[in-house]
């Protein structure tokens, strides 16, 4: 599966933003899906995923209530709706794929491939 993230840019606080994930292949469906970001000088973390199936999801406390992530089966592709944006929200974000299908995860270790992440830059 190769993962090609898009949508990142420079937002004010309190402004939205829609991050998009495009995959290849055909087993798509069967992959949880994730979403990470690590800020400069900080590692990695999860954010929040989505099941295969698009019937749970898993949010991050930082996250949770301004950010929601979906998914399209038919179109290959996860996203990532954020709002209420707020300067700490600042990092580059990726995409992940992880072979669990049915168990979110959020150790980076778990997922088996990432998109080259998107820029998003919060200003206060």
């Amino acid at each position: 599966v190769q993962l090609q993230a898009s949508g990142g840019g420079l937002v004010q606080a309190g402004g939205s933003l829609r991050l998009s994930c495009a995959a290849s292949g055909r087993t798509f469906s069967s992959y949880v899906m994730g979403w990470f970001r690590q800020a400069p000088g900080k590692e990695r973390e999860f954010i929040t995923g989505i099941t295969s199936s698009g019937g749970s999801t898993r949010y991050a406390d930082s996250v949770k209530g301004r950010f929601t992530i979906s998914r399209d089966n038919a179109k290959n592709t996860v996203y990532l709706q954020m709002n209420s944006l707020k300067p700490e929200d600042t990092a580059v974000y990726y995409c992940a794929a992880d072979r669990a299908y049915s168990i979110i995860r959020s150790a980076v270790s778990e997922y088996d491939y990432w998109g080259q992440g998107t820029l998003v830059t919060v200003s206060s």
